[in-house]
């Protein structure tokens, strides 16, 4: 009879999986954020040049 040898799956990096949850990736602002802050200064702009005489 022979004997029946089943591998070992490689161990899984468990750094990979938390970086992953946390959706990982650069330290910068969100782009979504700088659009709102450049509107809110376009907008001080425009409401003051409306009232300028």
């Amino acid at each position: 009879m022979k004997m029946i040898r089943l591998s070992m799956p490689k161990p899984r990096n468990p750094l990979v999986a938390a970086a992953r949850l946390r959706h990982a990736g650069t330290h910068r602002p969100g782009t979504g954020s700088l659009r709102q802050r450049a509107g809110r200064a376009l907008r001080r702009e425009l409401d003051h040049l409306k009232h300028s005489p």
